[in-house]
């Protein structure tokens, strides 16, 4: 029923992952290959492990471990298979050791200290080892000597990742990890991969009960119960597990594989459409894209990606029709330019900064009849927030709250129009900002940098947000929402290389923008306001397609594993 139901597996929603769960759930209960009654059960296995630990206590290798706790009925998880038995995790192990708690210090060459950096899925990680100095090591080593074939887990972090020391390799514990030394008539592998499962780790971290990042302690792990086959059986599951991991393997591969593809051919056809020089050569190019409408749409990422596209287009002319009856966007500009000096004239705004003239070889394509490039403080106010204060530097700034501080992350999540504020200021804060009203379009130029929205109420901005309020006689703000979404890749080259990213005003100031015509301007909102709509229920029918076969996915496994 497993292999039968492969495929259902690997395109839901984590559908691998589940599937690489199942395989180590099945492998634990005994359900991945047959007993064979020929075996030695477990029983004896767990005496003969009893002995040699009562010879390395009486050698004075070891030291005696207290007696642990009879193993109760409502403690067992399930039924297991004749021959097997629950064992703790102790009563397999020579050693569980925990690591040093002081702080490696890490040098650049020098011996191998293990910490939870250093392995993934089973396997050291290269170029993630780090190296201590000799005598670091040597304090490290000071309660037992890791050596070929223990095991190392993660205590804490990534809870559940471990790796078995292959031969050859001389190391010391780092920090957050714990060792185990198994008897040698147990497969540490098996007992890695049974340590290591979801259902196991999620069981340990149920048991922590303290505040901060959530740790398996030393004493609970020794307690914990392990499922223990026949040791024949131990070595049959493993190269099973393994088997079936390396299917799961080429399943993520060939995912991996199918969603390049995919997003290569989802880039080649809207490519294909933005390259367009008019509108009808645009209707031909769409006429071919929409025949592959069924595998381009398939996908979230390809939804968004049509998305960017209609916009493209739509600040390049070529979304709606053009009419030769419009007013041009070269005297929608001197309406502005006429609105703009006569509010100097009258004390309101203060006068703006020639621009210099666009030359033709700065211009990004070539605009539609009837357009015009121009810039942002061409065609309204724009200015800068000017607060760079925070309630944990000037409280008196902020009580009692009043007006509405909107900050970066209130527009970066705010998906095209801000509906809420999380911090106020205070009418003393108001006096060293201004308030900017409602239907302003903020640019964030610092953290989120790029993104934008529309103002939903009147609110103050600190200075890492830049506000646009288009004049009068343009009126129409969501275009240029539109056209700061296409202009974002652009915007973020700007970014210096460094941990905090931002770019300035004078970038935006010198951002070109093409301007359609006022009518054809408001045709275009329309336009990509229906288009979008259509974009946003596509992506609920996907992710209803994706709950549902998140759901089968979840019953196959249930189902299997029952």
């Amino acid at each position: 029923m497993l292999l039968s139901n492969l495929n259902i597996l690997a395109t839901a929603p984590g559908g691998v992952a589940k599937l690489r769960e199942l395989i180590l759930t099945l492998a634990m209960q005994g359900k991945l290959v047959p007993q064979d009654p020929k075996d030695e059960p477990a029983s004896e296995l767990l005496k003969k492990i009893r002995a040699e630990k009562d010879r390395l206590v009486a050698e004075g290798k070891i030291k005696r471990a207290k007696p642990l706790a009879e193993i109760t009925a409502d403690e067992k998880p399930f039924e297991l298979p004749a021959g097997w038995e629950w064992a703790r995790l102790d009563d397999v192990s020579i050693a569980i050791v925990d690591c040093p708690h002081s702080t490696a210090k890490f040098v650049s060459n020098g011996l191998l200290c293990i910490d939870t950096n250093s392995f993934k899925n089973g396997k050291l990680v290269p170029h993630k080892l780090r190296y201590v100095e000799e005598a670091t090591f040597a304090d490290r080593i000071a309660r037992l000597q890791p050596q070929p074939g223990d095991l190392v887990f993660a205590r804490e972090g990534s809870v559940g990742e471990s790796v078995i020391i292959p031969d050859g390799v001389n190391a010391c514990l780092g920090q957050r990890v714990m060792l185990f030394r198994f008897s040698k008539r147990v497969s540490n592998e098996f007992v890695r991969m049974t340590i290591s499962s979801k259902a196991f780790v999620d069981k340990l971290l149920a048991l922590h009960k303290g505040i901060g990042a959530k740790h398996v302690n030393v004493g609970d792990m020794r307690l914990a119960l392990v499922p223990l086959p026949p040791l024949a059986e131990q070595s049959r599951i493993v190269t099973r597990v393994e088997e079936l991991m390396r299917l799961c393997d080429a399943l993520e591969a060939k995912g991996q594989l199918e969603a390049t593809q995919h997003a290569q051919l989802v880039s080649t056809l809207l490519v294909t459409l933005t390259a367009s020089e008019t509108p009808e050569e645009l209707a031909d190019n769409w006429q071919r894209v929409a025949t592959h409408f069924g595998l381009l749409l398939d996908r979230p990422e390809a939804v968004d990606a049509l998305e960017q596209t209609i916009l493209q287009l739509a600040v390049r002319g070529l979304l709606v029709p053009q009419d030769p009856q419009d007013e041009p966007a070269s005297e929608l500009l001197k309406k502005i330019r006429v609105e703009k000096d006569r509010l100097i004239a009258e004390g309101k705004i203060k006068r703006d900064k020639p621009l210099p003239p666009i030359a033709v070889d700065e211009q990004p394509f070539n605009l539609p009849a009837g357009w015009a490039w121009a810039r942002f403080p061409e065609l309204g106010e724009f200015g800068r927030g000017k607060s760079k204060h925070r309630p944990r530097n000037d409280p008196s700034l902020f009580d009692p709250p009043k007006y509405p501080l909107i900050q970066t992350g209130e527009v970066s999540r705010a998906k095209g129009v801000v509906k809420e504020a999380h911090s106020y200021y205070s009418d003393l804060g108001l006096a060293q900002s201004r308030l900017w009203p409602k239907g302003t379009l903020c640019i964030t130029i610092a953290a989120n940098i790029a993104e934008s929205a529309i103002l939903g109420f009147d609110s103050c901005f600190p200075d890492s947000v830049v506000g646009f309020v288009p004049a009068d006689a343009m009126g129409n703000v969501e275009y240029f929402l539109q056209f700061v979404e296409t202009a974002k890749a652009n915007l973020l080259a700007f970014a210096p290389a460094t941990a905090q990213k931002n770019i300035n005003l004078e970038i935006l100031s010198s951002l070109l923008i093409p301007l359609p015509p006022l009518t054809e301007l408001t045709r275009i909102v329309a336009r990509v306001a229906s288009l979008r709509a259509l974009c946003a229920d596509l992506r609920q029918r996907l992710a209803d397609l994706q709950s549902v076969q998140a759901r089968l996915a979840e019953e196959l496994v249930a189902s299997v594993a029952a």
